[in-house]
C-alpha cells in the first residue's frame, strides 16, 4: 500500500472506529466499548504496513514486541483508574501515559522468546484485572452529550493514530512494536468518559480495555510466530484466534462482573 493510501485508511478507519465504540459506550456500557477498542485497529495495520516493508522479518520482531506493549497497556489501565478516584482527568491520563512510558523503557531490557513473552503478558493482564478498583456502578451525571462530543473523540483519535503510526517505523523494530500499541483509543475514550460521565465510567472503559486486551496478544503471538511464513496465512489465523478470544473474554468477562 502506498503512503496515501495508508493515509487514507487511517483517517478513515480512525474516526468510523472510535465514533462506533462510543456509540457503543452510550448504548451498551462504557465496559463494552473499551472491550471493543482492544481491537489491535492501530497496531494491526502498522504490521500490516511493516510486513509490505521493510519486509515479513522485520514485521514479526515488531508484532512480538507490540505483543509485549500489552503490559505498557496494563500499566496504562491500572495507573489511570486509580488516579481517576482522586484527581482530574487530564492528571490521571498524564500519569497513565508516563507509567506507559515507563513499562516500555522496562521492556526494552528484556529479552523473552516469543512463547515465554506471551505466557508474561497473560499473567500480567489477569494480575491487572485484579488490582483495579472495585466496580461502582454507572454515575447517575451522565446526561446529555453535546453535538461536539463525538466529533472531538474522532478528531483526537485520528491525530493520535496519524502521528504515532508516522514515526512507528523510524524507530526499529523492537522500539515501533513496544510504541505502537499505545492505547489511543482506549485513552480517548477514558477521558471522555471521565469529562461526560465521571471516574467510574473511566475505570469501566479500562477494565473492558483490560478484557479485550488477551485477544490482542493472541493476535500478535499469532503474527509473530507466522509472519515470516505467509502474511495472508499469518493475518489470517491471527484475525481467527484474536475473534475467537476476544468473545470468550467478554463473556467470561461479563460472567464474573468484570464488564
Amino acid at each position: 500500500m502506498n503512503p496515501a493510501g495508508a493515509l487514507a485508511l487511517k483517517l478513515v478507519l480512525t474516526p468510523v472506529v472510535i465514533g462506533a465504540a462510543s456509540l457503543a459506550g452510550r448504548r451498551w456500557g462504557s465496559a463494552l466499548s473499551g472491550w471493543l477498542v482492544g481491537i489491535p485497529f492501530t497496531s494491526a495495520p502498522i504490521a500490516f504496513f511493516l510486513a509490505l516493508d521493510p519486509g515479513p522479518s522485520f514485521a514479526a520482531r515488531a508484532s512480538e514486541a507490540i505483543m509485549a506493549g500489552a503490559i505498557s497497556q496494563a500499566s496504562f489501565c491500572l495507573v489511570f483508574a486509580w488516579m481517576a478516584g482522586q484527581a482530574g482527568w487530564p492528571a490521571s491520563l498524564a500519569a497513565a501515559s508516563t507509567g506507559y512510558a515507563v513499562a516500555t523503557v522496562a521492556l526494552t531490557f528484556v529479552g523473552l522468546r516469543v512463547a515465554g513473552a506471551f505466557v508474561v503478558v497473560i499473567i500480567v493482564l489477569v494480575v491487572a484485572l485484579f488490582l483495579m478498583p472495585g466496580k461502582t456502578e454507572r454515575p447517575g451525571v451522565h446526561s446529555t452529550f453535546p453535538r461536539w462530543d463525538l466529533p472531538a473523540r474522532m478528531v483526537v483519535a485520528t491525530v493520535f493514530v496519524v502521528v504515532l503510526t508516522t514515526a512507528a517505523p523510524l524507530l526499529g523494530p523492537r522500539i515501533a512494536g513496544l510504541v505502537a500499541p499505545f492505547p489511543l483509543y482506549g485513552a480517548v475514550l477514558a477521558a471522555f468518559a471521565y469529562r461526560m460521565e465521571g471516574p467510574a465510567a473511566s475505570i469501566a472503559v479500562l477494565r473492558g480495555l483490560l478484557l479485550g486486551l488477551f485477544a490482542f496478544a493472541c493476535f500478535f503471538l499469532a503474527l509473530s510466530t507466522l509472519l515470516e511464513r505467509d502474511i495472508l496465512l499469518a493475518f489470517a489465523v491471527a484475525i481467527l484466534a484474536g475473534a475467537i478470544v476476544q468473545s470468550g473474554a467478554l463473556v467470561l468477562g461479563r460472567r464474573f462482573g468484570l464488564a
